[in-house]
């Protein structure tokens, strides 16, 4: 019998997105959590952001701020219960038109979850099942989503673990979790969120528990990966350096809210919200010697720090939950009233108090579709961290 050769479908290539229209934007959200006998916990408060193709969106924040609640909501990966979708709208344009994925049944979401809209996970080692090879996992998901069979998907992930430089991807493909390290186990979940070609990656903290070099090699492969195939990109992290190499827009969070949003040439140079100015100041510098380092508390301590908005002698006053509400303060009828993600320059929003001062303002919601790879006259912002 002669042997044949079993030559592998070419994965799907993704349709040409509009770059000027947005792929997904969150209008609005708000999640919250069960507390037993107490009180529900606002996980999500109110959150706008939009993401474009081509475009890295880097959300920025400390931990239970809110990031991977947004990110996981969009793919129905909230628990429920004990989560709940309070309000608001995740809109997808990746199909030509746009759909509320929060009215989408299960069903409906498993054709976009992991096909269009893919995740990468912040620890590796919990994500991938111990007891199943790494190419059983891979080829699961290439079985899914794609009209293949089972040899075809083999190659597909093979190829998927050589694109994300896995060596001797054929040989590795029958190996388990525990014995790859910690940098090939990120690489293996990259490969596992990227083998069905999506139109959008959610990164959560995707170099957690890693070294600065594995981190860097990691960071520049989901670089090479996005330029390769025009996809666009969430990267969730609380590392204003990884922001500084690798985003295009930034999204900074506190309590479940947006406090700032610019692109990350404007946010670096013109911090306006005091919470945004103390992640900068908390920052070792190289070209300072410092005794001590200042803390975020400190800024968002001193009152004078909120007075430097445009529009502040009117009343204009940053948004801050520790902070008793102005008392000039008119909350409109609907959740959340008390806060406002206002324009305050073109191009730059910051979270403020609803006062007398923006009670009539109209800002449009945060969007940008600034690419840094389409304006070359622009260096990266420069860091310390």
């Amino acid at each position: 019998m002669t042997a044949t050769t079993t030559h592998p479908k070419p994965a799907p290539t993704p349709s040409k997105l509009d770059p000027k229209r947005a792929l997904m934007r969150v209008d609005n959200l708000a999640v919250s959590f069960d507390n037993g006998s107490g009180p529900r916990i606002q996980a999500v408060d109110g959150v706008r952001m939009s993401v474009y193709p081509r475009q890295t969106l880097a959300v920025v924040g400390e931990s239970g701020c809110g990031k991977s609640v947004t990110a996981m909501s969009s793919m129905q990966l909230v628990p429920r219960p004990p989560g709940r979708f309070d309000r608001g709208r995740i809109m997808w344009g990746g199909q030509g038109v746009d759909i509320d994925l929060l009215t989408l049944t299960e069903q409906q979401m498993r054709q976009i979850r992991g096909n269009d809209i893919a995740m990468i996970f912040q620890e590796p080692m919990t994500s991938l099942n111990p007891v199943y090879t790494i190419g059983d996992q891979i080829i699961e998901a290439i079985l899914l989503h794609q009209n293949v069979n089972v040899n075809e998907a083999v190659e597909i992930a093979v190829e998927a673990m050589n694109d994300v430089g896995i060596p001797e991807p054929r040989e590795r493909i029958k190996a388990y979790p525990h014995q790859f390290s910690g940098g090939m186990r990120q690489r293996v979940m990259i490969a596992m969120a990227l083998a069905c070609q999506p139109k959008l990656l959610l990164a959560d903290e995707p170099t957690t528990a890693l070294d600065v070099t594995i981190q860097a090699q990691i960071l520049e492969l989901l670089r090479d990966l996005q330029t390769q195939r025009d996809m666009a990109m969430m990267l969730i992290t609380h590392d204003l350096g990884v922001v500084a190499e690798n985003a295009d827009v930034v999204c900074v969070m506190y309590a479940g809210r947006v406090v700032e949003y610019a692109n990350v040439f404007e946010l670096f140079s013109n911090p306006m919200h005091p919470y945004t100015r103390g992640l900068f100041a908390s920052i070792p510098k190289m070209h300072q010697r410092l005794d001590r380092l200042v803390t975020i508390t400190e800024v968002t301590e001193n009152p004078k720090e909120f007075e430097k908005l445009p529009g502040a002698q009117e009343g204009v006053r940053p948004w801050w939950p520790w902070h008793d509400p102005p008392k000039d303060l008119a909350p409109s009828d609907e959740p959340a009233g008390d806060y406002y993600l206002q324009e305050v320059k073109p191009n730059h929003w910051v979270g403020v108090w609803r006062t007398e001062a923006v009670e009539g303002h109209k800002s449009r919601a945060p969007d940008l579709d600034y690419r840094i790879v389409d304006d070359p006259s622009r260096q990266k912002p420069q860091t310390d961290a």
